[in-house]
């Protein structure tokens, strides 16, 4: 989960860190991209993406959200790098072109 906070900070200047509904949410210029939480089902840690909708990957989960989807993260495996950073920089463009 520290490497994915630092990850998703890192990933561009405007990106900031907010406590919202009792979690850690990341904010594109004040607004929400993205948060990290454990899934109740699968103990796992996840990368959330308030607009996952827009998001088309084979590994990204919906469930029962309409806007948002999932990333899990096996935390016995090593955090797969290059999978969450092509995630972030698309959740991150499509957060750009909402908001222009």
């Amino acid at each position: 989960m520290i490497f994915l906070r630092e990850h998703i900070l890192q990933l561009d200047a405007g990106i900031t860190e907010a406590w919202k509904y009792r979690m850690p949410f990341y904010c594109y210029r004040d607004k929400m991209f993205c948060y990290l939480w454990v899934h109740k089902k699968y103990k796992q840690p996840y990368v959330g993406f308030v607009d996952g909708h827009l998001l088309e990957h084979p590994d990204l989960l919906p469930e029962k959200r309409a806007r948002m989807k999932i990333l899990l993260i096996d935390p016995t495996r090593d955090v797969p790098v290059a999978k969450v950073s092509k995630l972030l920089r698309a959740a991150l463009k499509a957060r750009q072109r909402l908001d222009s």
